[in-house]
């Protein structure tokens, strides 16, 4: 299958594969068309017998700067931000679902929609330049996919979650939103090497394992949260203040939009 927004290469000497998010011009911003490939992708390693593991990562200084804000008509009601919402969800529980284990390795940026992906990813190695946050609080919006509170503590998630902050690789460790920092010139590599690890583990093995795991979470409540936050930031995007803020969106280019989203915030660190 070829693809227009991701690349999709399957390793030469392990059963592993890697999807790459490819639009670095924009910082791998994910639109509907690459939300919908990577979904693709990975249906099609789980389905692909010489795929034991799986790595997702971005092309270019980014993982991805979360979803595109660039190009859509926001002048929408519920019902709109409803449906929306719930295929993003549905994707990045996809990606949390397959019973293969999945890496995402993370070179620069990994913002908004993006956190919310690595960390449907089961491992996380992360550059040592890499900075990740949930800055959309900032302009009236939330995440697609409540993951965050399955990993951290609750006093970080409510940090990220409502000042929009970045946070860099070694605080993101300390926060357990990541696995492992490496030296940027040796992600890739160190990435491979753990890919290959988990590709010559016996498969029944893995495939038990995270069914486990994963029911663990089932359990305790993690799809009613999903759905849930699924439609609370839905209505959140149709109060007055968000049908402002997404008028502004349709009115200013994205670099006008994000220093009026962000300069109130300048020198509060």
């Amino acid at each position: 299958m070829s693809y227009e927004t991701i690349l999709y290469e399957k390793d030469t000497t392990d059963k592993f594969a890697t999807i790459t998010i490819n639009r670095p011009d924009k910082m791998n911003a994910m639109n509907k068309t690459v939300i919908r490939e990577i979904d693709a992708a990975v249906a099609a390693a789980v389905a692909d017998p010489d795929v034991n593991a799986l790595v997702i990562t971005g092309a270019g200084r980014a993982f991805s700067s979360g979803y595109d804000l660039q190009g859509g008509d926001f002048d929408v009601d519920i019902d709109f931000w409803r449906a929306d919402m719930s295929e993003n969800a549905e994707a990045l529980l996809n990606i949390w679902r397959a019973p293969i284990p999945v890496i995402a390795s993370v070179n620069g940026y990994a913002l908004a929609g993006a956190l919310e992906l690595m960390m449907c990813c089961d491992l996380a190695i992360a550059a040592d330049n890499a900075k990740f946050g949930e800055p959309e609080v900032r302009h009236n919006s939330g995440p697609p996919a409540l993951m965050m509170p399955w990993l951290l503590a609750t006093r970080d998630v409510r940090w990220l979650m409502f000042t929009g902050d970045m946070v860099d690789a070694q605080e993101a460790l300390r926060m357990h939103l990541i696995n492992k920092v490496v030296p940027a010139d040796q992600l890739k590599e160190k990435t491979e090497n753990l890919a290959r690890k988990l590709a010559r583990m016996p498969v029944p093995a893995l495939r038990y394992t995270k069914a486990s795991i994963n029911n663990q979470q089932m359990v305790a409540g993690l799809m009613p949260s999903f759905q849930y936050n699924i439609e609370a930031i839905a209505a959140l995007h149709v109060t007055r203040q968000g049908r402002e803020w997404m008028a502004n969106l349709a009115k200013m280019s994205l670099k006008e939009y994000l220093a009026f989203r962000d300069d109130p915030f300048k020198g509060l660190d």
